[in-house]
């Protein structure tokens, strides 16, 4: 990278913006956005998204309410962050014994594993056998060694959209930062170069474009949860909104 993309890169972690990661600041609402954002609020208000709840006793795999898909909605803040892998950091910080920076090398150079898994969606979609490729998250747990007043983590995107989990959800086995899907990159769209995928939870859990996690003490709330949104989002109790 030249000096001139060093000190793009670090006017975006400052919050300034015009760099092709796009922002770390919530960007101000496109009419897209605001509309998508303000019937998301409605329906945690009123605790059901309108129209015919499903009916899936018949099938084990469903959690409550949900239907099975073959495609992979997009759903997002309407921001997509156009991030080129040279440019692309991931951190961890907070309450860790050793915290962490990746750049792109670094984090395909970790160990890689396959991990296949279903994904189920508040918006009550869910989408079967999944193929991913990356980094388990009980690798980068190693890693960092979280200290022991460490119980929640806050995840942040590259799209400035934050989202809480708590440490012992992050622990399962099947939780894992994901690079490819169905043996390609995961597109930009669905969170790419890199996003967290956590399986057992609704899937707003599993944060689009991840650039920093850091591990807390005490909850905080992310952009949903503070919206009406579940905090703990377990699909099979349906845990939607609070």
């Amino acid at each position: 990278m030249t000096d001139r993309d060093d000190d793009q890169f670090d006017d975006l972690f400052r919050g300034k913006p015009g760099s092709l990661l796009g922002e770390f600041r919530d960007p101000e609402p496109t009419p897209e956005r605001r509309k998508l954002v303000e019937a998301k609020e409605r329906w945690a208000r009123d605790g059901a998204k309108p129209g015919k709840r499903h009916d899936n006793r018949d099938d084990e795999r469903l959690p409550p309410g949900q239907h099975e898909t073959r495609d992979w909605p997009v759903l997002d803040l309407g921001h997509q962050p156009l991030i080129d892998s040279r440019d692309w950091k991931f951190t961890v910080a907070g309450a860790v014994e050793r915290p962490l920076e990746w750049d792109w090398d670094t984090f395909l150079a970790q160990p890689q594993t396959d991990s296949v898994s279903d994904i189920h969606c508040v918006t009550d979609w869910s989408r079967y056998d999944n193929k991913w490729q990356g980094v388990l998250f009980s690798h980068v747990l190693e890693t960092v060694r979280p200290r022991a007043e460490a119980k929640f983590c806050v995840i942040h995107g590259y799209d400035g959209y934050t989202t809480n989990v708590p440490l012992a959800r992050l622990r399962a086995d099947n939780v894992i930062l994901a690079h490819s899907w169905e043996g390609k990159p995961i597109p930009r769209d669905h969170g790419g170069p890199m996003r967290l995928i956590i399986p057992d939870l609704y899937f707003w859990k599993s944060a689009k474009w991840t650039r920093h996690i850091v591990f807390m003490e005490h909850d905080t709330p992310g952009y949903w949860e503070a919206r009406g949104y579940h905090n703990d989002d377990d699909p099979w109790k349906e845990e939607r909104y609070e």
